[in-house]
């Protein structure tokens, strides 16, 4: 893959309609997410010609850019071209008419581009509690040990403290004020209130100014605090309309706070509360009536997920389950067999293809599918642009999620499945979780890796591979 990331990012950003359409950009663990004036005069094919560009996926005015492993690179890049500001004052232009796929498009682009950001932070605690989880099985700390405590702290502050975390990411994404909304979230996670919460919870009553307060817990939550960021995003500009200037300074910010927290302890947490509890009863309703056969599903079908991006709705629904059961067992098993599968199958297309780029690429895809997790490089890399590796890997993917359910397997964290972060499977009181897991992700890669070879794919011949270099060199270069 191409080093020269000053390049790709001229070309990237080129390829989108340049600077002035631009109205915001981020990334996640592995893509450029591109806010645009103008979805229209985005070259798709252009894009996808870039040395070091994976894939292009498209949704509302957003562009996601596909770049690997090495996104944070390529975004550093893309962040000198933008001048200082300019991004902050771009605007999305004209409303559209509102649609129920509007709203739907709408609620889901709010979810992923809030909760995108905060996967580092995410999957940063999850191994560190991994690692504790490690620590205390093996007895290198005494239980109750105050080092286990600690790591066990480090941990859980991303998971304790979310509700900080995703108001000031959705700050972000609804352009209002970030430490108000960071303010009116911290309320929720007071130890104060959590205390009160708690008492409600056992039958005292908790009024505020004479109304009843609903006993919730908002610790470990996404949704109360989205939705509370998002209507911040509106009383803001009321607040900000009926303030007289001379005042703004310091009533202009009471009035929101005083507006604002009342609001989510009373209406928006609760309702938000409902809301993630009624999507995870949904989704766990139907594990539990299918049982083994939700997890082959999923497992089946998570790639194409991942290539919507929808895989990312599922995120507040796994944190929330391990939060109150301890461990999650439908979504994170299935992915074991997903991201192997396609490591698999990208392992079969090094092994078979003569084009000696590719089988580097596919090489470096399949480690970053099986040792890290990380399977975008070998979707995008490898399998849609091959296309048989991924139905191979589908079809891995739905086996091993079904034998995943099987087993019972279940995740005790929330890190993307792979070799390093497959002790979030193992289940203290049953060793047995050891063996299946390992079985799964050999099965997987084995499994994929056949099927690949038996399925057999069109080569990309070296002659044309050079001409493509040549394609992808020219955008790359350009000013």
């Amino acid at each position: 893959m191409t080093k020269n990331y000053v390049a790709v990012a001229r070309a990237i950003v080129d390829a989108v309609g340049g600077v002035s359409n631009v109205a915001a950009v981020t990334h996640c663990m592995t893509r450029l997410r591109f806010v645009l004036n103008d979805d229209s005069v985005v070259d798709v094919a252009g894009l996808k010609s870039i040395g070091g560009v994976l894939g292009v996926v498209r949704s509302e005015n957003q562009c996601q850019v596909i770049i690997g492993n090495t996104v944070s690179q390529a975004y550093a890049e893309v962040l000198k071209l933008l001048p200082e500001g300019s991004v902050a004052q771009q605007s999305v232009p004209e409303k559209n008419k509102i649609t129920l796929k509007r709203i739907g498009a709408g609620i889901l682009d709010a979810l992923i581009g809030t909760m995108s950001p905060l996967i580092p932070a995410i999957i940063g605690g999850s191994m560190v509690k991994l690692l504790a989880m490690i620590l205390d099985m093996t007895g290198v700390f005494d239980k109750g040990s105050s080092t286990l405590i600690i790591l066990n702290v480090i941990g859980d502050g991303a998971f304790f403290f979310l509700p900080v975390m995703v108001a000031a990411s959705a700050a972000v994404k609804f352009k209002t004020n970030m430490s108000l909304a960071i303010a009116i979230a911290g309320v929720l996670v007071h130890p104060t209130f959590i205390d009160l919460m708690a008492k409600a919870a056992q039958g005292q009553q908790v009024e505020f100014i004479g109304l009843s307060v609903t006993a919730v817990k908002y610790t470990y939550t996404v949704i109360p605090a989205l939705c509370m960021t998002w209507l911040l995003s509106y009383i803001e500009k009321w607040v900000d309309r009926i303030t007289p200037a001379v005042t703004k300074n310091f009533l202009k910010p009471m009035l929101i706070v005083l507006i604002s927290a009342p609001i989510a302890i009373m209406l928006i947490g609760p309702l938000g509360i409902w809301i993630g509890s009624g999507i995870s009863a949904l989704v766990y309703t139907i594990h539990s009536y299918l049982g083994w056969l939700s997890v082959a599903i999923m497992g089946g079908l998570w790639p194409l997920l991942v290539m919507t991006g929808m895989h990312r709705v599922f995120t507040p629904t796994i944190i929330q389950t391990i939060a109150e059961t301890g461990k999650e067992g439908m979504v994170m098993p299935s992915e074991i067999g997903a991201n192997l599968s396609l490591g698999g199958s990208s392992l079969a297309v090094a092994w078979r293809t003569k084009n000696p780029e590719l089988r580097q690429t596919a090489l470096a895809a399949a480690a970053s599918a099986i040792v890290a997790g990380i399977s975008e490089p070998a979707l995008y890399g490898v399998a849609i642009r091959l296309k048989r590796p991924l139905i191979a890997a589908l079809i891995s993917g739905f086996v091993c999620g079904g034998v995943a359910g099987v087993a019972g397997l279940a995740s005790h964290s929330m890190a993307s499945p792979g070799l390093f972060t497959s002790v979030q499977f193992f289940d203290p009181a049953n060793p047995m979780t050891i063996v299946w897991v390992f079985g799964v992700m050999i099965l997987a890669v084995v499994l994929s890796f056949v099927l690949t070879l038996l399925l057999g794919f069109e080569d990309i011949p070296v002659s044309e591979d050079e001409e493509r270099e040549e394609a992808k060199l020219t955008p790359a270069l350009s000013v």
